[in-house]
């Protein structure tokens, strides 16, 4: 029996300018031709571009196809042939939406074609956007429902700001793609997704939102897009644990790829369209979009456990058997991309704050991944570069490693803020902690993270404290915000806590979270929809005005 041939996403829309936009979908075929057709009629035509991903794999810990937790279809990482298609459809008028649907044909000559959606030029200054901000979606419990919200509440956005960890092993393509929990990046935001959550004994399929065939998605590197040292380990959670600094390979790998022995975003920058700054490509840019100015930085490091237990390589310390193998260190939380004062990113961005398309726009906003304002825990320790700390014995053998963190070394807080203060930044957009919360500098700029849909690890706030090594070289807040700033109050209808009183965040895993910028009144407005009661209303609980 033949299987009929299908696309394995729907089409999405990326990078458009003032008359075009391109047109992206998958397939696990090559093919032979595959087109966009679009207009009154869907008449005319655009050919797309073939590319086949290149570390996209699957493994043994994949949820695909028959593959569950126990059956074992993959017993290591495999290579997984998936290709990408990229159509540029132009000659649009901004405002004007154009139906548009896409063909892929088999090498058997068999096409498949995707339903017909719409697309439109990049919006013009003076038009009124809704805008989703998200994040952190890593195929959590809630993210089905979240988008289903959404559309649902606001309808169709016209784009997608999404400040990182799209998925949790950039390289497992079923994330990406086709998970059999049903929560795969892609259906949550094409309205294919198939998650069921049940409480009480009511049990509810969400199918995520149909946002991104209509709307473009500008996205920014999290610590979940990096992936390690390719091929040393025998899964690809291992390999996504195994990132290693630039320097340290340089010295251990010499004459070998130094991408393959340190770190990569390869298959984050294979699947999206970005656009692209000269020094830094992909990983950090900006847009104009209607009347803002985004700004998108590549500010993120590798998570590592905070436990101080020596049998662990953590942030604070090598794991003890370990300690005379550098090979096999982590070396703390490293930072991927250098933002500290006079690095190249840093130097871009203070020319992108004078530029005359950051100073014209009506809103100026930055998005990035790691939180500089937040209650959760991944805000410690403080994001700098690691000191290691070697302590030997009286013979000279090392007994350990560790590793300190300066708080007045902080590139987020001592050198970006600062920058973004003086350049009258608005909004400063941001994820990483699975929560929401939202603060306000003394100047008046606005920070926010909204990243709550699912497998929150809480707020450090009353009673609930952020895990901090004791007895340390540094000093870490265990509760609120170490850098200083006191969490706003939802302005509308703040939760309350067990104690009756209103708190200044949102950390669960049953309440989702979703906010949406309207650009036509300055306003961002964050909206909750309880998942044990699917029959509830979306409620709107903040809202302030840029």
């Amino acid at each position: 029996m033949t299987v009929a041939p299908q696309l394995l996403t729907d089409p999405f829309l990326q990078l458009p300018t003032a008359n075009s936009v391109r047109v992206v979908w998958f397939t696990e075929f090559a093919g032979t031709q595959h087109t966009v057709a679009y207009g009154g009629n869907l008449q005319q035509t655009a050919k797309a571009t073939t590319t086949k991903l290149s570390r996209i794999r699957e493994d043994q810990k994949s949820r695909v196809g028959k593959q569950t937790q126990d059956g074992q279809v993959y017993q290591q990482p495999t290579k997984r042939d998936i290709w990408r298609h990229e159509a540029e459809v132009t000659e649009l008028t901004p405002g004007v939406r154009v139906n548009y649907r896409v063909s892929s044909t088999t090498e058997d000559g068999a096409t498949v074609s995707s339903d017909v959606f719409t697309l439109t030029a990049k919006p013009e200054p003076g038009t009124p956007l809704k805008i989703l901000l998200t994040s952190d979606h890593q195929l959590k419990p809630m993210t089905a429902a979240n988008l289903q919200k959404v559309v649902e509440t606001v309808g169709r956005v016209d784009a997608v700001w999404f400040a990182g960890d799209l998925v949790n092993v950039s390289d497992r393509a079923s994330e990406w793609f086709d998970d059999n929990r049903g929560n795969a990046l892609f259906p949550g935001l094409q309205g294919h997704a198939q998650y069921e959550m049940q409480h009480d004994g009511v049990k509810v399929t969400y199918t995520g939102g149909q946002i991104i065939q209509h709307a473009p998605m500008y996205s920014c590197i999290g610590n979940h897009e990096v992936m390690g040292r390719f091929g040393r380990k025998n899964s690809l959670n291992d390999e996504f644990d195994d990132t290693f600094p630039r320097a340290v390979a340089q010295k251990l790998y010499s004459g070998k790829s130094l991408i393959d022995n340190s770190f990569n975003t390869i298959t984050y920058e294979e699947i999206l369209s970005l656009p692209e700054s000269k020094s830094g490509g992909k990983r950090y840019y900006a847009v104009s979009f209607g009347n803002v100015r985004l700004i998108v930085l590549y500010i993120t490091n590798m998570w590592r456990t905070p436990k101080l237990d020596e049998k662990y390589t953590g942030r604070y310390r090598e794991a003890e058997k370990d300690l005379n193998n550098p090979e096999n260190w982590g070396y703390g939380q490293i930072i991927y991309e250098p933002i500290a004062k006079g690095s190249t990113q840093y130097n871009w961005l203070a020319a992108e704050l004078n530029s005359p398309e950051f100073q014209q726009a009506k809103y100026k906003v930055v998005m990035f991944h790691h939180p500089p304002h937040t209650l959760g825990d991944n805000i410690v320790p403080a994001y700098t570069d690691p000191v290691q700390i070697s302590d030997r014995n009286q013979e000279g053998k090392v007994t350990s490693v560790r590793y300190k963190y300066p708080k007045n070394a902080d590139y987020i807080i001592r050198d970006v803020v600062p920058l973004l203060e003086a350049a009258n930044v608005q909004l400063v957009f941001y994820g990483h902690s699975h929560l929401w919360n939202r603060f306000v500098s003394p100047g008046g700029m606005h920070f926010l993270e909204t990243s709550n849909v699912g497998n929150t690890y809480g707020a450090a706030w009353g009673e609930r404290k952020r895990e901090v090594p004791t007895n340390y070289q540094e000093k870490y807040v265990d509760i609120g915000d170490p850098n200083g700033l006191e969490p706003v109050m939802p302005s509308i209808a703040p939760i309350l806590g067990e104690d009756g009183k209103p708190m200044p965040y949102i950390a669960s895993n049953n309440i989702t979270v979703f906010s949406i910028f309207d650009t036509s009144t300055g306003k961002v407005s964050s909206y909750l929809f309880d998942t044990r009661k699917p029959d509830s209303e979306v409620i709107k609980f903040d809202e302030f005005r840029l």
